[in-house]
């Protein structure tokens, strides 16, 4: 289950870029023009990679580096970990939620969910080395993936309140954020794992949005 993991990060990260480029950039090109959306997907990058380095991961779930400690060493880690991974998912659900607002719902839900997997396996393993029981585990696992449910709710409810104008920016930003986390799951398989584990499955996950575009298009 870790090797299926490892092998699915650089592909959702690809994934990730593929959409940030193929799909969310021509969107909001279309309503703010090439030069703004450029900027704002390039400042959407730049803040989480601000946040990241400087504040407190965020996909902290994402990172492999604490799997293999022993229960005595994960104790204590877990409630912030959750926390942060649950904030990490109410984000990603207000994304897909506005995605359909902006008529681009394929491609984010497409790369949230196929990014989710690989977070979800790290989640799972990190939580049950912290935690008593299996069941603990799962149960306090499920509860903060759900905030993608909530995330999601949350953007429709308010979604009548924000203009089309605000919210092709904030999805621009969304879509910065995708580039950034694409571009680091990539770096991270090639820091360990080399050249040919993190840039073949890239590839094939930047392919994937691509493919979704043209049949868009030619549709």
């Amino acid at each position: 289950m870790h090797a299926f993991s490892r092998r699915l990060v650089p592909f959702g990260g690809g994934v990730l870029v593929g959409v940030a480029l193929f799909w969310v950039l021509p969107e909001m090109a279309e309503l703010l023009r090439w030069p703004a959306a450029l900027a704002w997907l390039t400042g959407g990058a730049s803040a989480l990679w601000a946040i990241d380095r400087y504040v407190h991961p965020v996909c902290p779930a994402c990172s492999h580096e604490h799997q293999h400690r022993s229960q005595a060493e994960m104790q204590g880690y877990a409630a912030p970990l959750l926390i942060a991974a649950a904030l990490h998912a109410a984000l990603d659900g207000w994304s897909a939620a506005a995605a359909g607002s902006a008529n681009v719902s394929d491609a984010f839900v497409f790369a949230i969910a196929i990014h989710k997997i690989p977070e979800g396996l790290a989640l799972g393993v990190i939580v049950r080395a912290a935690m008593e029981t299996k069941r603990s585990a799962f149960f306090w696992c499920a509860l903060a993936e759900l905030a993608t449910l909530a995330g999601a709710s949350l953007e429709t409810i308010l979604a009548p309140y924000v203009g089309p104008h605000i919210l092709q920016i904030v999805l621009a930003a969304a879509g910065g954020s995708f580039l950034y986390l694409g571009a680091h799951a990539v770096q991270g398989e090639y820091r360990h794992h080399g050249g040919n584990a993190a840039f073949i499955p890239a590839l094939a996950g930047l392919a994937s949005p691509t493919v979704l575009r043209l049949l868009k298009i030619a549709g």
